[in-house]
């Protein structure tokens, strides 16, 4: 796998070395030919004030502990911004090499309740892993009436990453789909950094690498950037073209988020949304996979 596991810190490193140009660190020109895109791992060391041998310890995952000190070192010498300096100090912080069991994610009734309460917005709720928890009949309907929400192999959880890198009518969805899935890659970037011993979002992330060319590249880059705020266009096999404002609000007791598909009153993409509901009676009513697993 690219990047994964006890690496990861290492990946992340190069590929910010490999950014930085000598000419954007302040380095002089030299006469001899440069093998590497970016900054020598002598080069990055030096202004970063640690020694050759260590910093490549670091990078070839030969050690995994930095002090606090030694992280804003490299931060300042690499030029990260500050979402990718955080991402840098989570993936230096000491951490068990163990895998643990799969536990899966239980979504609270409370929470269930609040998406039936919304009428009018598209919802879904995921987990750290991309699994989808719940979704509203509106949610489910614009993100993926094709699938059957209670059909016998959804007793699996549909993954919200696999489905936009291996499932076609999910992809066609997103008019910028490569920015939707830099963003998906991004958040598993940063799952993976705060759930070290998750072997299940490791063995799902591996899956995706070894399936998807597209996502095997974006995840070797490791993007960090997120945003909670994004305005999607979508291309929906029923409503056709409709631009939405796409809100991601993080639940605080669970590592888990709720994805907001809402348009402007009065628009006619609020007009798109209120067709999509009234045309729900052709879409399966979905219910949550707890409730699925209870059943």
């Amino acid at each position: 796998m690219t990047n994964t596991g006890t690496n990861e810190l290492g990946g992340f490193l190069r590929t910010r070395r490999e950014r930085l140009t000598p000419d954007a660190a302040g380095i002089a020109p030299g006469l001899s030919h440069r093998r590497v895109p970016g900054l020598r791992r002598e080069e990055l060391a030096e202004i970063a004030g640690v020694s050759v041998g260590y910093y490549t310890r670091l990078e070839q995952g030969a050690s995994s502990s930095a002090s606090p000190a030694v992280i804003d070192a490299l931060a300042a010498a690499l030029q990260l911004d500050p979402a990718e300096h955080e991402h840098l100090r989570i993936l230096a912080a000491p951490r068990r090499p163990t895998r643990s069991r799969f536990r899966r994610s239980r979504l609270r009734p409370s929470v269930r309740e609040l998406l039936a309460a919304i009428p009018g917005t598209a919802a879904i709720v995921i987990d750290h892993r991309a699994d989808v928890l719940a979704w509203n009949r509106l949610g489910h309907a614009l993100l993926a009436g094709h699938v059957d929400a209670d059909a016998p192999d959804m007793r699996v959880r549909p993954n919200m990453a696999r489905m936009l890198f291996l499932d076609p009518h999910h992809r066609a969805l997103y008019c910028d789909w490569p920015a939707k899935a830099q963003v998906t890659v991004a958040a598993l970037h940063h799952a993976f950094a705060r759930h070290p011993a998750d072997a299940e979002l490791e063995r799902r992330v591996g899956e995706l690498v070894s399936t998807s060319q597209e996502f095997a590249r974006m995840w070797a880059r490791c993007p960090v950037r997120t945003c909670s705020y994004h305005v999607r266009e979508l291309r929906h096999p029923v409503v056709g073209r409709v631009t939405l404002a796409n809100e991601t609000v993080t639940l605080p007791d669970d590592d888990q988020q709720i994805g907001l598909f809402y348009a402007r009153p009065g628009t006619p993409d609020a007009d798109a949304l209120t067709l999509l509901t009234q045309s729900l009676g052709r879409w399966p009513a979905p219910r949550s996979t707890s409730q699925r697993e209870n059943a």
